[in-house]
């Protein structure tokens, strides 16, 4: 079986579903966060919507919610998908990169005048997302080219004044939730990674055994009862594809963008 496409996917949901896991999307972690054996599914639309629709659906046919968060790019937005993906019963979110942006688009000025300008950015996109569907939870997109952490603009404003319930990474607790993430199109990516990482509880994780690769070693974990009970799983639906030609152009591609964060992550 072929590694990131869509049956493998499947593969992954069906042997942690069968574990008695209860998958819920973000905001429904936030109003009832206890539970004996959770998934939080989260999936960052960073572009190719339509094969954020194809997860969506296979999702939604063997009875899994999860969370998709969407960038305001061409990339990314497609209206239409969004509202149909809302209309499966998934939670649809804002992936926000509004100090990075502003910051390419803008040029450069002072550091106030820059937090001023996200935020106002970040309301207008939350309010055009919202003319679509209810937003109640928003997750940082990691611009990892950029000197510029999108989540420092909350050092400044509070997201939760614009009824905003919670940020993946401000609201939820890493030491009780393992974080698995396909960042760099491998699960053990939050070694090259920028910002798609928990570096507090890294080394704990990584002790207990907690280090996977492939998505075939979740699934093994999955069936031999070795995976934790409460666990985010972050998914980016662009390198999930049963076609063969993007499925080989992202296989290549991620590892020359691999090549660039690791320079970067090794840098900073």
């Amino acid at each position: 079986m072929r590694d990131f496409s869509v049956q493998c996917y499947r593969q992954l949901l069906e042997s942690i579903k069968n574990r008695s896991y209860c998958f819920k999307a973000f905001h429904e972690y936030i109003a009832s966060p206890i539970s004996e054996k959770l998934i939080v599914l989260r999936h960052d639309v960073d572009k190719l919507p339509q094969n954020s629709l194809v997860i969506a659906k296979l999702e939604n046919e063997i009875g899994i919610k999860g969370s998709y968060y969407f960038r305001t790019v061409p990339e990314s937005w497609d209206e239409n998908i969004i509202k149909e993906i809302s209309d499966f019963g998934h939670e649809i979110g804002y992936h926000y990169e509004n100090l990075s942006a502003m910051s390419k688009t803008r040029g450069v000025r002072s550091g106030a005048q820059l937090f001023e300008l996200a935020f106002d950015d970040f309301k207008k996109n939350l309010a055009k997302l919202r003319s679509l569907v209810p937003v109640t939870t928003i997750c940082m997109h990691g611009s990892p080219r950029s000197k510029w952490d999108s989540r420092d603009l909350w050092k400044r404003y509070d997201y939760k004044s614009l009824g905003i319930i919670g940020e993946p990474y401000f609201d939820i607790d890493f030491s009780k939730v393992f974080y698995l993430t396909d960042t760099g199109r491998r699960w053990d990516g939050y070694k090259v990674s920028v910002r798609d990482k928990i570096p507090k509880y890294q080394d704990r994780w990584e002790k207990e055994g907690l280090v996977f690769h492939s998505t075939q070693d979740i699934i093994n974990a999955a069936n031999a009862g070795r995976l934790p009970n409460q666990i985010m799983i972050t998914v980016h639906p662009q390198r999930w594809t049963d076609r063969p030609i993007p499925w080989a152009k992202e296989l290549v591609w991620q590892g020359l963008k691999n090549q660039v964060k690791r320079f970067i992550a090794h840098r900073s």
